[in-house]
């Protein structure tokens, strides 16, 4: 039986990804953060919180990512922890550049230290590549448009300069966004169907939105993670760009959360706002080209856009609590 270390147990990938390891039959450790609320949501909604292994660490404290490697004895590592949320980098960007850049390589030391034989997957971001008129794969240049990407870019490249310098087989998922019933409320998506579940409920009148004319390319989680793991079972190591090559705007999923609510026009209950949620520089569209995926690791997005708009509709108005 292998052993895989996430880091980021109780984020959206990490409930998702260590379901997929246990299925796979791995004994599973994840790491959370000691906080002071219950942060173990996702595990107990998919029913996994009991078979996993569980440890306290922060990816700013290289001691606590040391013993979580040493606990967990990893054939894999899995890095998926970071300050994720790209709005907040703007206004806590060296928390960001810490935890999101320097963090991934206080793991990545470790590994070199007390793990060299195991496999690592980083978490790279669409981010990296800011704007770019076209589909993004392997080979775009990054120039990335906010805190998040800057500091993902270092936590890309340190990976790969560890795989060269120090011969670990480390790798990194450039995933653009993913979305899920699990993503977290401070994201556009889950934000425009959580809160049109509270107006189904009669908790809400209206609710705001900055800017909808973005453009994104949107997969689900549950699709992704599994080739994050697909990624350590090549025989060497490599980047990959995994996407659906489609983009969507805000509003197009904002249109078609509300149509499968059954709740008419969005013009009626939603407020826009964009000078609250502007960010000083933003992407404008990201689109994926995942040919290379495709080919070496025979992996297509399997859930559509309308699919995944209407799971996280009726996850969200079904179990509104």
């Amino acid at each position: 039986m292998k052993n895989a270390l996430i880091f980021g147990l109780t984020g959206q990938d990490g409930a998702y990804l260590s379901k997929f390891l246990l299925k796979k039959g791995y004994n599973v450790y994840g790491t959370f953060r000691r906080t002071s609320h219950k942060c173990f949501e996702r595990l107990d909604d998919m029913g996994t919180f009991d078979d996993i292994n569980r440890i306290k660490a922060d990816l700013a404290d290289p001691t606590s990512i040391q013993s979580a490697i040493k606990q967990s004895q990893p054939d894999e590592i899995y890095n998926l922890a970071a300050q994720s949320f790209v709005g907040a980098s703007f206004q806590q960007p060296i928390l960001t550049a810490d935890v999101t850049g320097i963090g991934p390589l206080r793991v990545l030391d470790s590994v070199r230290e007390n793990a060299p034989n195991a496999k690592f997957y980083q978490a790279s971001s669409s981010e990296m590549f800011g704007n770019f008129n076209g589909a993004c794969n392997e080979t775009t240049p990054f120039r990335p448009r906010s805190p998040y990407g800057v500091a993902k870019v270092f936590a890309h490249n340190m990976t790969n300069h560890y795989s060269e310098a120090y011969n670990i087989f480390a790798c990194c998922g450039i995933l653009f966004n993913h979305e899920s019933p699990h993503r977290g409320l401070e994201f556009v998506t889950r934000r425009i169907t959580y809160n049109l579940a509270r107006i189904k409920h009669g908790k809400i009148s209206k609710f705001t939105l900055g800017n909808i004319n973005a453009k994104r390319d949107w997969g689900f989680a549950g699709d992704y993670v599994e080739v994050m793991w697909s990624m350590l079972q090549q025989k060497n190591p490599d980047s990959y760009v995994i996407a659906t090559g489609e983009s969507h705007s805000v509003e197009e999923f904002l249109t078609l959360a509300t149509e499968y609510a059954g709740m008419g026009d969005w013009h009626d209950f939603v407020e826009i706002n964009q000078k609250p949620n502007m960010r000083p520089t933003d992407i404008d569209e990201l689109v994926g080209n995942s040919d290379k995926a495709k080919e070496k690791l025979n992996w297509k997005s399997k859930t559509s856009f309308k699919e995944l708009v209407k799971m996280m509709v009726n996850y969200d108005i079904d179990n509104y609590q």
